[in-house]
């Protein structure tokens, strides 16, 4: 279900944002959903040549492995 959301933009903000909308002949309230979810899949999503290229990696798959188990076993220092 869709939710709606207030979001509070300077005038200048606004204006950037619906000149943008504009120029992609899209609503600005899927404009700014789509370079959102852009964004995030960007920042924090491996794309598919990266995410070969750490499978492909075994040395790190196995220090990754340990990490993991160390970690769920509380082992080592957690630093601040």
């Amino acid at each position: 279900m869709a939710k709606v959301v207030t979001l509070r933009l300077s005038e200048e903000e606004y204006e950037r944002i619906a000149a943008a909308a504009k120029i992609e002949h899209r609503p600005i309230s899927n404009f700014i959903t789509s370079r959102v979810i852009k964004d995030i899949e960007e920042s924090y999503y491996a794309d598919p040549i990266e995410m070969a290229q750490i499978k492909a990696d075994k040395n790190l798959i196995e220090r990754l492995k340990i990490g993991h188990r160390e970690s769920k076993e509380m082992k080592g220092k957690f630093i601040e």
